[in-house]
């Protein structure tokens, strides 16, 4: 059996959400991109509601958190990407449109396991938004189910 080639994208976006899936996201994007010489942008979203101006400044601790974990993983791996903190209004077109913005040819996102009231998958909207409008490939991280789910 021939051995597989690893996909070969030039620049990744990889949505961060703060959540438990980041760390295996930023891992796969790093691990892949290194064999591509890809370079990888981490974005993390902070959604402001219709009451705030889209300049207002809300960065917080818990942002920076999210970028300097990011930051962190890839320092481990000896590999490189860039942090990005973004203020908008929607999620799921913030990180479409930065991947727009950045000529990307790859938009990464993390999915964490979540059930709604009932038992049924929760997939959120910034993943069927990515899949929806984004004009480059999409990969979706989902974490492991958890043992409280299976």
């Amino acid at each position: 059996m021939p051995e597989a080639n690893p996909p070969v994208f030039r620049r990744a976006v990889i949505a961060l959400s703060g959540g438990s899936v980041d760390e295996a996201t930023v891992r796969l994007a790093l691990e892949v991109g290194r064999q591509a010489r890809a370079e990888l942008i981490a974005v993390h979203v902070v959604e402001l509601d219709w009451t705030q101006p889209l300049d207002a400044d809300v960065a917080t601790e818990e942002a920076q958190r999210v970028l300097d974990a990011a930051e962190g993983i890839a320092e481990t791996m000896h590999g490189k990407l860039e942090s990005v903190l973004v203020q908008a209004r929607d999620v799921g077109a913030a990180i479409v449109d930065e991947a727009v913005a950045r000529n990307a040819d790859l938009l990464i996102l993390g999915l964490p396991y979540r059930t709604r009231f009932g038992g049924d998958f929760a997939i959120g909207r910034a993943v069927p938004y990515a899949f929806q409008n984004a004009p480059c490939a999409v990969w979706v991280v989902r974490e492991p189910m958890g043992e409280e789910s299976k």
